[in-house]
């Protein structure tokens, strides 16, 4: 085939031609070849993501404690804290402290937890801080061996087992006899509360406010709403004798209170 004719053949091919120099020779370029992928078999894998970590499923909480029966009657309430074992005052303890005075009272006093002398004699408030707490109930007219609502006066503690060495009674032994307060409260039906020191106000209102703060205001107790007053701890009048005069304010307040109509 002549030179002209094979360049015309080639050139529909849409094959590029070219020429030796100083022959005229005309020659065909390769043609262009794609190179195939290779198969998918063979193919380099993409790297994959890594997987986020399942965590393992969380184990179940444990289930609540069920609420304790607490008895709704007087009798049923003191053998119940006779016998009481709830929190660990009941290792150290000579007997239970339940509460002492009218279960009818207008007026209900709590203080923070039995001493010495009140664990050795079952009663509430029997030595010297005591007897000056009766003395300033005989000032406002009242008494724990009075009946007359009148004159009568409740008195009981957060805690009813004495705290190893008078300390403050902890967080979950109030938890523990709260059920017991709570029921005292809920028989007595009081007109007014008052709270005994710092720890009996912070347990009862379960606040950490110091006494400063929590003395004076009016404040409110349980699904009731009983009106809650704070004063000093009668132990602590005898340490500070010049406090005395503002506890004296307190107890008018209280007699205020407890004189107004329901």
């Amino acid at each position: 085939m002549d030179t002209a004719r094979r360049q015309r053949y080639l050139h529909l091919l849409g094959i590029e031609t070219w020429a030796l120099r100083g022959t005229g020779k005309v020659t065909a370029a390769a043609p262009s070849v794609e190179e195939p992928e290779p198969p998918a078999a063979i193919r380099e894998p993409m790297p994959r993501k890594p997987r986020p970590a399942v965590p393992p499923p969380a184990a179940a909480a444990p289930a609540a404690a069920a609420p304790r029966e607490v008895p709704a009657d007087w009798s049923g309430l003191r053998a119940t804290v006779k016998d009481c074992q709830a929190c660990k005052l009941c290792a150290t303890r000579t007997q239970t402290v339940f509460g002492v005075g009218s279960e009818t009272s207008p007026l209900m006093v709590v203080g923070e937890g039995p001493g010495a002398d009140e664990d050795a004699q079952g009663e509430p408030f029997v030595g010297r801080a005591g007897k000056l707490l009766d003395e300033m109930l005989k000032a406002i007219g009242r008494s724990r061996r009075q009946a007359a609502p009148e004159q009568a006066v409740f008195i009981a503690n957060v805690v009813k087992c004495r705290p190893p060495g008078n300390r403050d009674p902890e967080a979950d032994e109030v938890e523990a006899c709260r059920p017991y307060l709570d029921r005292q409260i809920e028989l007595v039906k009081p007109k007014l509360i008052v709270a005994l020191g710092r720890v009996a106000a912070q347990r009862l209102l379960a606040t950490d406010a110091p006494l400063s703060r929590l003395r004076g205001p009016l404040h409110r107790y349980g699904p009731t709403q009983t009106p809650v007053f704070v004063t000093y701890h009668p132990a602590y009048l005898l340490r500070s004798p010049r406090e005395k005069a503002k506890s004296w304010e307190d107890l008018k307040r209280i007699h205020r209170h407890l004189a107004e109509p329901a």
